[in-house]
């Protein structure tokens, strides 16, 4: 292997720089309104959090600069140094860390404030993407995916301990770069049917219709549903549709009717259970009968699917933190607490709802000078551009990220080496999580679970870690051409 000299400037992905540049501002600016005080109106004044924050900037682009001069092949050699590294200091943070509004995940270094788990999101890119870029690696092979979830998981593991479990999911979206590097799309099936049913249990756990409890019945009857076409996707089953959806159907019709009129009425939920089971009996002769590994797949789907449905409650009441439960409870409106666990999200979609079309104004927004919505310059600092710049303001940042995360798919696609594409779609996957779930938060979408969104929140860590993230990536790329 040979390689020759580039000018990394002229290699350089501007349009990357320019965007990242243009929403640092932003987040500067909406920083500054989100902490306007009419007595202090100095954005450098560094007693106040915007001066703070160019503080984070001005080193930010210093980091960048110095990540930008450092040989590309370094980060591939010591990924597992600087991985392990990671992985030491969340093991100390763990142990030392001061109890911080309910969390043990900072580290206090006089004045300063770190929080690992932000730089664990870089280093376990690094790490996945130097195994995966191991000749002749296989994703598919057990092993080898096993080696990976490890990889991924230990960081989020250990960020757990330190109860910070909205940092612990954003590792969820190495599972994106994981379908595109060749894991079967049926594991995101499996996880978007996990959240389906979790949702569904907790939502409709209240609702009754006579002895059926409509959570377990719903469930339970889409589960039934899922299993049939399954069995419709594998092309040798089809001919056994033509008796077990009418018989299922005709049974679950049937006693519904039974359910109205019978004295007391009839349970559905072990009517679809039984119905269920009967079709994994049935699967389970045609496995041993033609040896066809699917159908194998559709009873671990069917008995997973059973087990995870009965097991939502005690997840919820037992392994949940109670301010976990009632921020979903709050979410999926079983729960309305607005002067509570809902006080946050109600008082941020004021102030984006108060924005209208053009928004109120630079500086004028009276939600946000009033200081009525909480943690308006970190975790919900869009709710300030919502309403000074109003839904037009707010649809130009989200368009800014859209741009960002289109051009990083684009870098990824066109790079020339293994490890460069797979720690690409992991920055992609990385950004992406972080302004979907936020921005989900901010307006009530999704659970508040406390995730920054990158390059606006307040915080050097938060900017310290997307800025590495990014940079390393755009150092990569820019040594694409350097191998011959």
């Amino acid at each position: 292997m040979s390689y020759r000299k580039i000018n990394i400037w002229n290699a350089l992905d501007w349009w990357t720089v320019a965007l990242y540049l243009i929403l640092v501002i932003a987040g500067w600016l909406s920083i500054y309104a989100s902490t306007y005080d009419y007595d202090q109106t100095s954005m450098v004044d560094l007693s106040g959090r915007s001066g703070m924050q160019m503080i984070w900037i001005i080193t930010s682009l210093v980091l960048g600069f110095v990540l930008l001069m450092i040989d590309s092949e370094w980060y591939e050699i010591f990924a597992f140094w600087i991985y392990f590294l990671i992985i030491a200091v969340l093991i100390l943070t763990v142990i030392v860390a001061p109890d911080i509004k309910g969390s043990r995940s900072w580290l206090v270094i006089g004045p300063i404030r770190i929080q690992p788990a932000e730089f664990a999101k870089f280093a376990t890119a690094l790490a996945v993407a130097k195994v995966m870029s191991v000749y002749r690696f296989e994703l598919l092979n057990l092993s080898n995916f096993i080696k990976i979830l490890g990889l991924v998981f230990l960081p989020a593991l250990l960020i757990l301990c330190q109860k910070e479990t909205g940092s612990a999911l954003v590792f969820l979206a190495f599972f994106l770069m994981l379908y595109r590097e060749g894991m079967p799309g049926f594991i995101l099936f499996l996880g978007f049917c996990a959240v389906l049913f979790f949702v569904l249990s907790i939502r409709l756990s209240d609702v009754f219709w006579g002895q059926t409890e409509m959570s377990q019945f719903v469930v339970l009857l889409i589960i039934m549903i899922i299993l049939l076409c399954l069995l419709y996707n594998y092309k040798k089953g089809r001919h056994h549709l033509k008796f077990l959806a009418p018989a299922s159907a005709g049974v679950t019709a049937l006693a519904a009717v039974l359910s109205i009129y019978l004295p007391g009425g009839l349970n559905l939920s072990w009517v679809v259970l039984g119905i269920i089971g009967s079709l994994s009996v049935y699967f389970l002769f045609l496995f041993i009968k033609y040896r066809a590994f699917h159908y194998l797949l559709i009873i671990l789907f069917a008995v997973g699917s059973v087990g995870f449905l009965y097991s939502v409650d005690y997840v919820f009441d037992h392994i949940l933190e109670p301010h976990h439960q009632i921020r979903i409870q709050v979410t999926l409106g079983v729960v309305d607490d607005p002067s509570g666990a809902g006080y946050n999200v109600n008082q941020s979609k004021i102030a984006i709802g108060s924005g209208g079309v053009l928004g109120k104004g630079y500086l004028n927004g009276t939600q946000t000078k009033l200081k009525y919505v909480p943690e308006q310059d970190t975790d919900f600092i869009f709710c300030t551009v919502g309403e000074e710049k109003g839904f037009v303001g707010a649809s130009v940042i989200l368009l800014l990220f859209l741009v960002l995360i289109v051009r990083l798919v684009y870098l990824s696609e066109r790079q020339k080496t293994t490890f460069s594409r797979i720690y690409g779609y992991c920055v992609t996957a990385i950004v992406f999580f972080h302004v979907a779930v936020n921005v989900g938060m901010v307006i009530g979408i999704t659970p508040v679970i406390g995730i920054p969104l990158p390059f606006f929140s307040y915080g050097g860590s938060s900017l310290w870690a997307f800025t590495i993230l990014l940079f390393i990536f755009l150092r990569l790329d820019a040594s694409r051409n350097a191998r011959l």
